[in-house]
């Protein structure tokens, strides 16, 4: 018979199943690891990407994982999110904000302009009561602190791979984020 503990876990683990499952089942497509201190938002699909290959499974995913190692976080520690449902229509505001809050990051990313808009508009009361402009316009390189979560806008990350000097940019960009635990 299993422990009250067992049960409790079990139980929280089947919510969680549940909750991911049904975002699924409305369309939104997703890659990685659920629950990841990381989520990925990406607006403007490459041409795999287009053609169904999941979120960041490119060069940008690549490179962003190798990234993240380097900042030391575990080679799972990420999800990603398309701003564009499975149907190919864009996802609306009110499912974004359902994905972000079932998936849980502390660090919500935005990939490419596109991604920045689609949380510009999701969480657009929330910007727009933070106190510096560059953090309520999610400008690119700035780290806003919403609802507890870290959003980072990098502006333009696959776009910038071609071009060794826009790498080191979006890398700096990338080191701005806190190590998880410490303040913004």
């Amino acid at each position: 018979m299993p422990s009250e503990r067992e049960s409790r876990r079990a139980a929280y683990v089947a919510k969680a199943r549940a909750e991911v499952a049904e975002l699924a089942r409305r369309g939104l497509v997703m890659a990685g690891h659920t629950f990841s201190p990381v989520l990925f938002v990406k607006g403007e699909p490459n041409e795999g990407e287009r053609n169904g290959a999941p979120p960041l499974s490119g060069a940008d995913g690549t490179a962003l994982r190798k990234s993240l190692a380097a900042l030391g976080y575990a080679p799972e520690d990420w999800v990603a999110l398309a701003c564009t449902l499975e149907s190919g229509e864009p996802v609306g505001r009110d499912l974004v904000r359902l994905a972000v809050t079932t998936l849980d990051p502390a660090t919500v990313i935005a990939c490419d302009e596109a991604a920045t808009n689609v949380l510009r508009d999701a969480y657009a009361d929330e910007l727009a009561s933070l106190p510096d402009f560059a953090c309520a316009m999610l400008a690119p390189g700035v780290v806003a602190d919403v609802l507890g979560m870290r959003f980072l806008n990098l502006g333009g990350f696959e776009a910038a791979l071609g071009d060794p000097k826009q790498k080191q940019i979006m890398w700096a960009r990338l080191k701005r984020v806190p190590p998880l635990g410490e303040p913004i």
